[in-house]
């Protein structure tokens, strides 16, 4: 395999389903492009289960980093595997690897990716916030004067 995926129009796949899914020799997936709707993948199960074995495997990894108090290691390597990391406080950092080691266990266990990628958003949204000065002073800042009732929820 050459590059990881190809785009295909899903025209493509309905016109020429047995010529289009031969492409996957060559890919890891097809990208199937659609007019209307959000892109869908195409992919070889036994490449979806290789998927999967690498992350599980990633995060048992980190899990027993973290375990075995090899956190400095996992601090020292983050700034390459997240560059925005740089821009948290010292002590989000650990809070950042703690939920990352959760989360990544969590998900395999669900065989859903889908809260690792919702937690390194939401943690590089903070790390924006932290790179802007003047966001972060927004942001940060005591209201001034009573804000008005609060309704019950």
């Amino acid at each position: 395999m050459t590059v990881a995926y190809e785009d295909v129009p899903f025209s493509e796949l309905l016109h020429h389903p047995a010529a289009t899914t031969r492409r996957l020799d060559a890919v890891r997936a097809l990208r199937l492009r659609r007019r209307d709707a959000g892109d869908l993948a195409l992919m070889r199960v036994e490449q979806m289960e290789r998927d999967a074995s690498v992350v599980d495997f990633t995060s048992r990894l980190l899990a027993g980093l973290v375990r075995t108090e090899n956190v400095a290691a996992l601090r020292q390597a983050l700034p390459e595997a997240l560059p925005w990391c740089t821009f948290l406080p010292e002590e989000d950092i650990d809070t950042l690897l703690a939920e990352l080691v959760d989360t990544a266990r969590g998900a395999v266990a669900l065989d859903n990716l889908a809260p690792i990628a919702l937690l390194l958003t939401r943690w590089k949204h903070s790390a924006e916030v932290h790179a802007d000065p003047a966001l972060l002073a927004i942001l940060t800042r005591e209201p001034e004067g009573d804000l008005g009732p609060v309704h019950r929820p």
